[in-house]
């Protein structure tokens, strides 16, 4: 049965216990649940529960909301301000952005500078950039302190700072020199060496790194959180695992957004225009590409007029040299999103998706062939003369199924070439996107249909 956390917590809120009991019913709820809850509950309702829970507890909720102004709305801009800066900078960063400039500076006008700083800190790097999704939410100690001393450290920042898992280390000239699982940290001896427990090989990203680079990195090491340091070597902040999910999270999207043909993903908040923006750009590159499919059928003209009865089977050739070049994009795509992958490697792939596409090919032209002349033998319909021929029709089943072999070969190959090409080129694979393959291939399929018809019953 699945709960009704609204219903539950309009029930706790409004009941005439006492507000300390109503506080700890609240914080046996995760902050996620409460914060779907606040969407359905009234303006009355969410007032009521700003004021029985902190304010730190109120801004983990309210780092799970999508569109936060909307509710900070409801509270004096100096709650805003605090609210904010309990955040984590990469958290707060994207709550001022929903705020329109003339609030945001009255906000930041509020907040301490060190939080300031912080965000300012974050906010220099583009959203490509992987130090644009780093918190400043860490521990850090030195490599020159005992066992003791860095203990006491972590105890001491703990309570300002949650992640608190992994501790880092820096040397005497405030360089990344490694990290400490916070379990060996504990289970280690008051003499032990620190350096014995310090993992000097720790994976780290510079904070300029392009995302799209280091989402490889990301999904092998599958960290708690990662350091992110500048050009000097010196931790400025760490992508934590919940900032990994929602990196994989909104480059899948995106990928899955090109594949559909758009520039950027959408969401169903934006407007009809930012849509139609996001859209049109390849629509109007598809547009050109049919007139060329269009234009290339236009020049077989000749093959069209003395042999109509093939146009009826343009439509096979066409879709299934399409879905068979879009399900090797797919796989190509899925593998230069996994790993860097070497040039061997992709040469073994290519050869691999020509192998199926071939094999694919033979076994559904076969099967092609029997439709096509079972099509044209019960239903007498002539090819090229005016009454029905076994001949002819063995003829216009031949150029149906050898079209269908060659053109799913073929198709396979540029499904895994296109991504490829434009990874070579320094451009998103997923931009050959599903729409984009597709009209190659109708421009493939119908060059070798229209071409084989000419030569097997005009040109001989």
């Amino acid at each position: 049965m699945i709960r009704d956390y609204v219903l539950e917590l309009t029930q706790i809120i409004e009941s005439n216990i006492p507000e300390s009991e109503k506080k700890n019913s609240i914080l046996q709820y995760h902050e996620s649940d409460i914060a779907d809850a606040l969407v359905n509950l009234s303006k009355e309702q969410r007032l009521k529960l700003y004021r029985l829970l902190d304010k730190e507890i109120v801004s983990e909720i309210f780092a799970y909301l999508d569109n936060v102004a909307e509710y900070l709305e409801e509270l004096d801009q100096e709650n805003v301000a605090d609210i904010i800066e309990l955040m984590d900078s990469d958290d707060a960063i994207d709550v001022l952005e929903e705020l329109d400039e003339e609030d945001r500076k009255e906000i930041v006008s509020l907040m301490e500078p060190e939080s300031v700083m912080d965000i300012n800190l974050i906010d220099q790097f583009s959203e490509e950039q992987i130090g644009s999704k780093m918190t400043t939410n860490f521990i850090i100690i030195s490599k020159n302190h005992d066992i003791k001393a860095a203990m006491k450290t972590v105890i001491k920042e703990a309570a300002e700072n949650d992640n608190v898992s992994t501790i880092y280390v820096e040397d005497e000239y405030h360089h990344f020199y490694g990290a400490i699982d916070l379990r060996d940290l504990i289970i280690a001896r008051e003499n032990d060496p620190l350096i014995e427990i310090i993992k000097q090989n720790y994976p780290y990203f510079y904070a300029n790194e392009e995302v799209t680079d280091c989402i490889g990195k990301l999904r092998d090491y599958a960290l708690d959180s990662y350091p992110i340091l500048n050009a000097r070597n010196e931790l400025i902040g760490v992508v934590t695992s919940d900032d990994v999910v929602e990196v994989l999270d909104e480059e899948l999207g995106d990928d899955y957004a090109k594949l559909g043909g758009l520039t950027e993903e959408e969401n169903l908040n934006e407007s009809i225009v930012s849509s139609v923006k996001k859209r049109l750009p390849w629509l109007i590159a598809l547009l050109f590409l049919g007139l060329i499919v269009s234009s290339l059928i236009s020049g077989f003209e000749a093959v069209v007029a003395a042999l109509p009865v093939i146009v009826f089977f343009q439509s096979l050739i066409l879709d299934m040299a399409g879905n068979t070049g879009t399900q090797s994009l797919a796989v190509t795509i899925r593998m230069l999103s996994i790993e860097e992958v070497k040039t061997k490697e992709l040469v073994k792939l290519c050869l691999k998706e020509i192998r199926v596409g071939f094999i694919n090919g033979l076994i559904l032209s076969l099967l092609a062939f029997l439709f096509v002349f079972c099509f044209l033998f019960l239903t007498k319909q002539a090819v090229s003369l005016e009454e029905y021929s076994h001949i002819e029709a063995l003829k216009a089943s031949g150029i149906v199924s050898l079209s269908l072999w060659v053109s799913m070969t073929l198709c396979s190959l540029i499904g895994s070439i296109i991504p490829i090409f434009f990874l070579k080129i320094k451009i998103d694979p997923a931009v050959a996107s599903g729409p984009f393959i597709t009209t190659l291939n109708d421009i493939l399929a119908i060059a070798v249909y229209y071409g084989l018809a000419y030569l097997l019953f005009l040109a001989f």
